[in-house]
């Protein structure tokens, strides 16, 4: 297993080159000019000649890469276009936002989608099951800008609960912040919680039928025992992977989430920066993204090789 994980690890600072170099051959044949979107339409053609070639931009493709990646590497991430800020504190900071609300998210999402895939699993065809999984299906049919609408009209405009806005004032405390961030992160549960509580269900349906847990009931456990010592934890190990996806999604999913209860996080930043040209600020934000995509994979990997002692030895490929 440690040589494994030892080449997973090894794995990933070149997936990150091919990202990296893939952001950055994906900037590059956006439409638009990057000098002209910054100086305006009536700027002069000699003008917009001047800032290409203070941006860097005459150059060939090749050599602006490694340039850029090399500044990337040692923390020169440059100055945005539209912002004139540096590129490393803007991002950096937004993306302390994303993840906040990201993480928010996710500790909702864990309790919540394994009770619902336990509760669906442990009532196979049942009423219940059929109740818990049809809702499953059309929440997450449902996009995260349209159940962040109806929670807005809800609890914010009509019942007058919660905040509209996810944005708090500066210096506001954890509490204030969680409390902002309450429905854009009920919105991204309410898509998430289908796809994870769909293999908690499946497993838990396995695991119910299994040998071992009617040899468990024939011992004299009760259903309370078998549930905690044999579904839950025979559960957690397909929630891993589905709850990975989902915190990959999380990251994704933020850009309609942020814009749409106003909240200054990276998702945000990634869309304005793409729609302004802002090279600087869109690669930066990509390969970020990037990397936190690739090291949720790996962790995930690592937290599903320990957890099941099959894979753990070798018994699973």
């Amino acid at each position: 297993m440690t040589g494994l994980l030892l080449r997973r690890a090894a794995a990933v600072p070149v997936t990150l080159v091919v990202a990296s170099l893939l952001v950055f051959l994906a900037t590059e044949i956006l439409p638009g000019d990057v000098a002209r979107t910054v100086l305006g339409r009536e700027a002069s053609d000699a003008s917009v000649a001047r800032l290409h070639a203070q941006l860097g931009l005459d150059q060939p493709l090749l050599a602006r890469y490694a340039h850029w990646a090399g500044d990337f590497l040692t923390g020169h991430w440059g100055t945005s276009y539209t912002l004139d800020v540096p590129v490393r504190d803007l991002v950096l900071g937004r993306l302390g936002n994303s993840l906040l609300l990201a993480m928010f998210a996710f500790v909702l999402l864990v309790p919540v989608s394994l009770t619902v895939g336990v509760l669906s699993g442990l009532h196979h065809d049942r009423p219940l099951d059929r109740v818990l999984s049809a809702l499953g299906l059309v929440f997450a049919a449902t996009p995260e800008f349209v159940t962040g609408v109806v929670l807005l009209v809800v609890f914010a405009v009509d019942l007058k609960w919660l905040p509209a806005s996810a944005q708090t004032d500066p210096g506001a405390g954890l509490g204030a912040q969680l409390t902002h961030l309450v429905l854009p992160a009920v919105s991204l549960v309410l898509l998430c919680t289908g796809y994870v509580a769909r293999h908690v269900r499946a497993n838990t349906v396995s695991v119910v039928d299994s040998a071992f847990v009617r040899a468990a009931r024939l011992r004299g456990s009760t259903g309370a025992q078998v549930i905690r010592r044999h579904v839950l934890r025979n559960s957690t190990v397909p929630a891993v992977s589905a709850l990975g996806v989902q915190a990959q999604f999380l990251l994704g999913g933020l850009v309609a989430v942020e814009l749409l209860f106003n909240y200054p996080g990276v998702g945000a930043l990634l869309l304005n920066s793409a729609l302004d040209k802002d090279l600087p600020t869109l690669q930066a934000t990509a390969v970020v993204l990037g990397l936190l995509y690739i090291l949720i994979m790996f962790a995930v990997d690592v937290v599903h090789r320990l957890l099941d002692p099959r894979i753990r030895h070798g018994v699973i490929a």
